[in-house]
Formats: structure tokens, C-alpha cells, sequence
């Protein structure tokens, strides 16, 4: 595992896992937020991208796991760019 990559899966735990629909709710250690994760690829690296959640979200999403899927699917269309933990670079992956 590269230094980068023990980083940022000890920055992140995740406290709920939809194995169907490939995604992750849990919380930021590094800042004590809530985040929303999936799975992208560039082809020859897959990776996740993290968006930040509001306390109100993350417990909706938690209660709530079609609210959450929609969400997250929103994300996959590139709708909530804004709310990235760590932006891409210039080659960005698509959704898994």
C-alpha cells in the first residue's frame, strides 16, 4: 500500500456499505464530517470519491437509503462537484 493511499483509508470510516448499489456513508477523521463515497475508475486505477455531507444529510441518508442512492447518483452525474473532499485531477474517472 503507497503512503498516499494508507492515508486517505485511515482519514476515512466508513459506517454503512451498500455492496448493491456501490457505495459508502461514514465519517471524515481527519476534519469529523460526514462524507458519501463510490467507487470510479480511470481505466487502469479505480479509486472513490468523497463528498461531503451536512449532519442532517448523513443521518437522513442513514435512515434513509433510497434518499441516499439518489444522492449519490446525482453525484455520479457530476451534480454536486462542489462538494468534493479531494477534487480530481485533469483525468478524471467515471462511475462504477
Amino acid at each position: 500500500m503507497s503512503k498516499v493511499t494508507k492515508l486517505i483509508v485511515e482519514r476515512f470510516e466508513d459506517t454503512y456499505f451498500s455492496r448493491e448499489d456501490c457505495y459508502s456513508l461514514g465519517v471524515d477523521l481527519e476534519t469529523g464530517g460526514n462524507y458519501v463515497s463510490f467507487p470510479v475508475t480511470v481505466g487502469i486505477i479505480d479509486y472513490e470519491e468523497y463528498y461531503r455531507l451536512t449532519p442532517a444529510q448523513y443521518e437522513h441518508f442513514m435512515a434513509d437509503h433510497e434518499a441516499a442512492l439518489e444522492f449519490v447518483e446525482s453525484c455520479r452525474r457530476h451534480e454536486h462537484d462542489e462538494l468534493l473532499i479531494q477534487k480530481p485531477g485533469w483525468n478524471r474517472g467515471t462511475a462504477i
